[in-house]
């Protein structure tokens, strides 16, 4: 009769607490905002030539007002290759298991970027690539498996941008992104003495709109100054959950949806280039991200007996990156490196193995060519390498400790240009 109590009451009030999002386990940043987009400038300057782009059609996402820069009418497609690596050491396991071996997920990125000159002044763009995600797999062995057992999320946008060039010096620009976001989840039920259950949140998803603006000034005819912001906005998926594993005594309602409902923080990037002769490009930027504002995830458990509605705060920080790089770069032809640092937004103390944001280093290089009729291609390649990410964490009545052994993860892209 303990046993019967025990499971019902687990399922209706504390499943919610279990479930508590959020997903990424290999987020690919700081966050889970993903800055390569597959083009040579965001993969071969590690992010630090985005903000100053004013040669590719790749500015419709990164800085709209250097779509003015842009020459003629230009299409760039590629395909960007994500292999992450995540390896977790335990040092402590209440209730035994695996380390889940190598959690990393790799992933297949399709983007396309186009310009067109509307006038003398208006530029349009367009952009379609992956702006957020991650993912992982650790196996329903594992010793963090209450808090998650396998973990995707997914963001592609398409990004709509207007140009419009003030004067010589000064050019505007604005627009949005349109991010449709798919969520998926596996979570270990804890029965006790009984064997585990399972959870599966599946399919959870929604279309948002993110506001992006930016501007460009050249402070001299050698150096440029950039800046890009990009408003918040709310991330409210709807999906469905299906239980398995369970005793046929728990009694399961016969359909329960679930609500995810998070804010994907607000940006702003500045940066400098400068031109040391030729097409040989100096860059330098820095980049805020409030994901203090992204740090309270509601998630809202519907079923026909009532609803079970719980809100996380995982106390993150804001975060800041800065970003050089160097390339000699002329429509698309040449070569580009750099290196940037991300802080994390979470603490030792607070991180959890659904989201193991550390602090990051990366690391670029790309190469490109192209014909004298602009056509051409380019192949970068940037790796994220991740501190130990610790966690120390108790979920479901059972703590865990370990930390990562490996953890990066190497972005590598090939764009044609047309």
């Amino acid at each position: 009769m303990m046993t019967r109590d025990y499971r019902p009451k687990f399922l209706t009030c504390g499943l919610a607490a279990c479930l508590v999002l959020l997903c990424g386990a290999s987020a690919h940043a700081a966050g889970f905002y993903i800055s390569e987009v597959g083009t040579p400038t965001s993969l071969g300057t590690a992010g630090a030539a985005n903000v100053t782009n004013n040669w590719g059609p790749d500015a419709a996402w990164a800085n709209p007002a250097g779509l003015t820069g842009v020459k003629g009418t230009v299409a760039v497609a590629g395909l960007q290759v994500i292999a992450p690596t995540m390896k977790w050491d335990t040092d402590l396991a209440e209730k035994g298991g695996d380390d889940g071996g190598n959690a990393g997920e790799p992933a297949g990125v399709p983007s396309f970027f186009f310009h067109q000159a509307l006038t003398d002044k208006w530029h349009f763009g367009f952009g379609f690539s992956a702006l957020q995600g991650g993912g992982a797999d650790y196996g329903d062995d594992f010793v963090g498996r209450y808090g998650t057992i396998d973990i995707a999320l997914t963001g592609v946008g398409a990004t709509y941008s207007l140009g419009y060039e003030v004067n010589d010096r000064l050019s505007l620009g604005f627009g949005g992104s349109v991010v449709y976001t798919v969520y998926n989840q596996d979570i270990a039920i804890n029965l006790g003495p009984l064997p585990d259950g399972k959870v599966k949140i599946k399919d959870a998803d929604d279309t948002g709109v993110q506001p992006i603006v930016g501007l460009q000034y050249a402070v001299t005819d050698r150096l440029r100054f950039g800046v890009t912001y990009r408003a918040e906005f709310d991330a409210n998926l709807k999906g469905n959950v299906e239980f398995k594993k369970l005793p046929p005594v728990v009694p399961l309602p016969p359909q329960t949806n679930i609500k995810l409902e998070w804010t994907n923080p607000q940006t702003l990037n500045a940066g400098l280039a400068y031109t040391l002769g030729g097409n040989k490009k100096l860059f330098l930027s820095g980049n805020w991200q409030q994901w203090s504002e992204f740090s309270k995830n509601q998630l809202i458990i519907d079923t026909a007996a009532g609803n079970a509605v719980t809100t996380l705060d995982r106390d993150w920080d804001d975060t800041w990156s800065v970003s050089i790089g160097y390339g000699n770069i002329s429509e698309y032809r040449g070569f580009s490196f750099g290196v940037a640092y991300e802080s994390s937004p979470a603490d030792d103390d607070v991180r959890t193995i659904d989201f193991p944001v550390e602090e990051n280093w990366k690391f670029s290089a790309a190469y490109a060519r192209a014909k004298e009729s602009g056509r051409g291609w380019s192949a970068g390649a940037t790796l994220q390498i991740f501190g130990d990410a610790k966690v120390d964490q108790t979920i479901q009545g059972v703590r865990f400790k370990g930390d990562f052994s490996d953890f990066y993860v190497l972005f590598a892209g090939l764009t044609m240009r047309f």
